[in-house]
């Protein structure tokens, strides 16, 4: 992979606790910060990317985790905008809940570097131990380390 996954993840693009209760408005949450740390050049257009593409393709929750994205030309490398839900956000027709939701834009031209980052995550997030230091980091910090001490 070209890029390492450690040097995608960014303690300003964590939020530990979403306010919002529904994916659109937590999706909405995460990409503002997204887009507050300069990582996306239109908030709106790429919110409305992922939900079109969460409408067509819904994300399946795995281990109370979710990787809603959009492969768009909106971002310039891959951006991780993360959240996190003690509740649980309701995803697809099955409304079943998602604790975290890691939010991921990527350009066309990084495909393969996406799939790779995605499988790392997705495999990391499936060990229940990694998991819960996960969710009960106290902060974005706290978390991060918690995502890289395992790489």
């Amino acid at each position: 992979m070209a890029i390492a996954l450690s040097e995608l993840l960014d303690e300003k693009q964590v939020i530990l606790r979403l306010r919002s209760r529904k994916l659109p408005n937590a999706l909405r949450e995460i990409i503002q910060v997204l887009a507050h740390n300069g990582k996306i050049e239109n908030e709106q257009k790429f919110l409305e990317q992922v939900l079109a593409r969460e409408q067509a393709h819904p994300s399946v929750v795995e281990n109370g985790v979710v990787f809603p994205h959009a492969r768009t030309d909106l971002v310039n490398e891959i951006v991780i905008g993360i959240g996190g839900s003690r509740a649980g956000i309701p995803i697809g027709a099955d409304q079943q809940r998602a604790q975290l939701l890691f939010v991921i834009g990527v350009p066309e031209r990084l495909l393969n570097d996406y799939l790779i980052c995605v499988g790392t995550l997705a495999r990391l997030v499936k060990d229940d131990a990694i998991r819960s230091r996960l969710l009960q980091a106290e902060t974005p910090r706290e978390f991060i380390d918690a995502l890289i001490a395992t790489l």
